[in-house]
């Protein structure tokens, strides 16, 4: 018997097909090769379209059926993670009314801040954890007024993994986890926000039906089975965002632990059992996915736009030709510090660290007869790690301890550059384990199907790949560099 875990990225979609009996991934495979484009239509605006995730999904379960080693009707569960905040919009249909407005896309920013004031401060951060800022719920607010005639078509609204689920089996459905990444969830009356609602003039029929994260959210439908040839009745029964999805995956749920990873954004994400929240907004707290009302766990979330998206930026364009591993061997060739060159990495879209600024990418301290791509490669890896420790002094002010980090050994974590600047600039630890979203999605299955009895079970396969520890011939060196970065910020 198998798990089938589906990750809806930004830049491509992940499958990961696991043994139930011993937690082994049997294939792992993205598609499509070349990234996903973001679509762009004016400034600060990122859209992708639904229906393009459907079709990549597809074809990444048949990319994965097609490695022969498995048999797809033996797969006996899905999960799905997904990237966070971004509005999908369908008809009574279920067809999709516009291009999903995703996480990156900056353009509701005043409609959150307008609710934000009319809420109330106080009460919205009580209540909501976060100011309504750029999330889903002031996404669909710019929807209505900018564009009413489609509003008017809209039946439910959901998250891209509500989206696909919804493709999978016709049955659409959200949990409190998801509403509170859309700023919809009101934690201390354990409902969906009606002051949200009321200021932002959305009916509340617009929400989808509420379930467990860990739960059926429908079963696999007859013409879709045949598609892709998999069991017809197949239940889908785990959806979360793909930051909250990484902890999972990372076995990050209790109060303390620590997850991390630095995909297209950046992430730091750690949990406690204390509604908390950032003054400033700075920094967000979300239901983990296994939050209850008895029971509370936040997911207090450190989110950069900038970070993997600036590295595959340098790929496009400053190092063409070359690979990823190439440029981390460039990096790897400049003494820490990039010899006084800092990089800001904020060119995707406003920040909520620097309080939904977009301020745009920046070099600074360029010297034309000093520096090389090599010290660009360095100073941008750097930069990124500064923007997110940054980020967690933050989260330090709010009671958390970040000793240990756990990240997947992937993306930004494979440089050894990055790895070790991560570690020897935060002072924490850095665990890097053989696990990925579509991966944990795939555990978090078997457990929202009852096959495993509580967490621990998931874990089994999961190991220890690496361990980066402070490096303490170069910590007075970081901290100065990250201490004149911060200066210039």
């Amino acid at each position: 018997m198998y798990l089938l875990g589906i990750d809806v990225g930004t830049s491509s979609i992940k499958v990961a097909v696991v043994d139930v009996q011993s937690q082994q991934t049997v294939v792992s495979v993205q598609y499509p090769e070349s990234e996903n484009p973001i679509i762009s239509l004016q400034p600060r605006w990122a859209e992708q379209s639904p229906d393009t995730w459907w079709e990549h999904v597809q074809a990444a379960i048949l990319k994965a059926n097609q490695s022969g080693k498995y048999d797809p009707k033996s797969i006996i569960a899905i999960g799905i993670a997904y990237q966070m905040h971004g509005l999908v919009c369908v008809d009574k249909e279920q067809n999709v009314v516009r291009n999903s407005i995703i996480w990156c896309d900056s353009r509701a920013v005043p409609f959150g801040d307008k609710a934000f004031q009319q809420i109330g401060r106080e009460k919205a951060l009580s209540h909501l954890l976060n100011s309504p800022g750029n999330f889903t719920a002031a996404k669909l607010a710019w929807v209505k007024q900018n564009e009413p005639d489609l509003y008017e078509k809209i039946d439910k609204i959901m998250l891209p993994g509500d989206f696909i689920a919804m493709k999978l089996t016709g049955t659409i459905s959200t949990s409190v986890s998801a509403l509170s990444e859309g700023v919809f969830w009101d934690f201390k009356n354990e409902t969906v926000s009606s002051d949200v609602l009321d200021v932002l003039g959305i009916s509340k029929t617009l929400i989808p039906e509420i379930k467990e994260v860990f739960s059926p959210h429908g079963t696999l439908s007859k013409s879709i089975a045949t598609v892709l040839g998999l069991k017809e009745g197949i239940p889908v029964t785990y959806k979360a965002g793909d930051q909250p999805n990484n902890a999972f995956s990372l076995n990050v749920l209790q109060p303390g632990e620590v997850a991390a990873t630095a995909g297209t954004s950046g992430v730091v994400y750690g949990v406690t059992d204390k509604v908390a929240y950032d003054p400033a907004s700075r920094v967000n707290s979300f239901a983990h996915v296994n939050y209850t009302a008895n029971q509370k766990r936040i997911g207090i979330l450190l989110c950069i736009n900038g970070t993997g998206i600036l590295n595959s930026w340098l790929k496009n364009n400053i190092f063409k030709g070359q690979s990823y591993d190439q440029i981390n061997a460039a990096a790897a060739s400049v003494a820490p510090g990039s010899e006084g060159l800092l990089i800001y990495p904020f060119g995707n879209g406003a920040e909520r660290v620097l309080g939904n600024q977009d301020r745009g990418a920046a070099i600074k301290g360029l010297q034309f007869n000093r520096h090389n791509n090599n010290h660009i490669a360095r100073a941008a890896q750097e930069g990124i790690v500064f923007s997110l420790a940054f980020g967690m002094e933050i989260m330090v002010q709010m009671g958390l301890q970040l000793k240990t980090v756990r990240a997947g050994y992937a993306n930004m974590f494979l440089s050894d550059v990055f790895a070790q600047a991560f570690a020897t600039t935060t002072g924490a630890r850095v665990e890097l384990y053989n696990t990925d979203g579509a991966i944990g999605a795939a555990r978090a299955a078997g457990l929202g199907a009852g096959i495993y009895k509580n967490a621990s079970e998931c874990f089994g396969g999961m190991k220890v790949l690496k361990t980066v520890d402070p490096e303490a011939k170069n910590s007075e060196r970081y901290q100065e560099v990250y201490e004149q970065w911060k200066s210039q910020l």
